[in-house]
């Protein structure tokens, strides 16, 4: 896994140089533009600051999980501000608004978020991330790691992802039909990300609650894990829709640039790269636990046509 990490951290400063340091895009922002960027990227810097003193200190390291679902609000409405309120930007915003949302409620009712902002549920990963890697045993390496990948890495992405809303302010194009045909598909996503987080809280939430009666479990519950609803589809039906839902943010830019490729792409590409290793990670996990979830691998894809 750790070999995945440092993949990872490599593709994004790569894409970062491409996109921001070489002739490939043209990354031409105005004054406007170029100060409300720096105004985020300063936020983005001073956000993941805060992960990791917050991560230390409390040694709770899902900080970054608290900011992924409303940071990107405040970049949307921030680029929106600037804009003069701009018609194509206020809808992508109100869009990434319903999502950050939703996204929160779900993640509040797994006890994400506590009264104190530096609480809540850790990531069960990131414990077994420590103790199944010698090496980030050390306190120093784990320090590290907390530093630049679960921090500054995941705080970067996030504003990557967001950077479409940037691109398309500085599209020339007026918003049109296309744009709304996006934001129908974006809306969907949405909707099914939802059908499929609502589907797995009602299983382990009725699987939990018999554990803790100490009750015979059926056989559905007895495997632990769902397979049924959009998870029969997908292994990932959820993180499935989180890429798509991005790649499609990202096209609204095309549709006020007039290009199929713009320089705001690489954010949503360094998203898919990064939840393909989260998922063979987690499905490791349930591999070792669950005895028969090397089948349900074997008989559904983990995203789309993929197993």
């Amino acid at each position: 896994m750790i070999k995945q990490i440092i993949l990872l951290i490599i593709t994004i400063c790569i894409g970062v140089y491409i996109t921001f340091y070489t002739n490939i895009f043209e990354f031409e922002l105005n004054l406007a533009q170029e100060q409300a960027f720096y105004d985020m990227l300063f936020l983005y810097l001073g956000a993941a600051s805060y992960c990791f003193i917050a991560g230390e200190l409390t040694k709770n390291y899902s900080q970054v999980d608290r900011l992924w679902s409303t940071i990107p609000i405040l970049y949307c409405w921030y680029f929106t501000f600037c804009s003069g309120m701009d018609e194509r930007l206020v809808l992508m915003s109100i869009l990434v608004s319903i999502w950050g949302i939703r996204l929160s409620f779900n993640f509040a009712r797994k006890g994400g978020f506590s009264i104190l902002p530096w609480k809540g549920e850790e990531d069960y990963r990131w414990a077994v991330l420590q103790n199944d890697i010698p090496s980030l045993k050390n306190k120093l390496s784990w320090s590290l790691f907390n530093l630049f990948f679960i921090c500054f890495y995941q705080m970067g992405l996030i504003f990557l992802f967001s950077l479409p809303i940037l691109s398309s302010w500085q599209g020339e194009i007026g918003l049109s039909n296309t744009d709304f045909v996006i934001a129908f598909i974006m809306l969907l996503l949405i909707i099914i990300q939802t059908i499929a987080d609502e589907q797995q809280h009602i299983y382990q939430s009725k699987k939990y609650k018999l554990i803790k009666a100490n009750q015979e479990l059926p056989v559905k519950y007895k495997k632990g894990f769902i397979d049924k609803g959009l998870w029969k589809y997908s292994r990932h039906p959820n993180y499935t829709c989180e890429q798509l839902i991005w790649i499609t943010f990202y096209f609204f830019s095309v549709s006020a640039n007039g290009k199929l490729i713009n320089w705001s792409i690489i954010g949503s590409l360094l998203l898919v790269i990064l939840f393909y290793f989260s998922a063979k990670f987690s499905e490791g996990i349930s591999s070792k636990k669950y005895p028969q979830y090397k089948n349900y691998q074997k008989q559904t894809p983990m995203f789309i046509g993929y197993k």
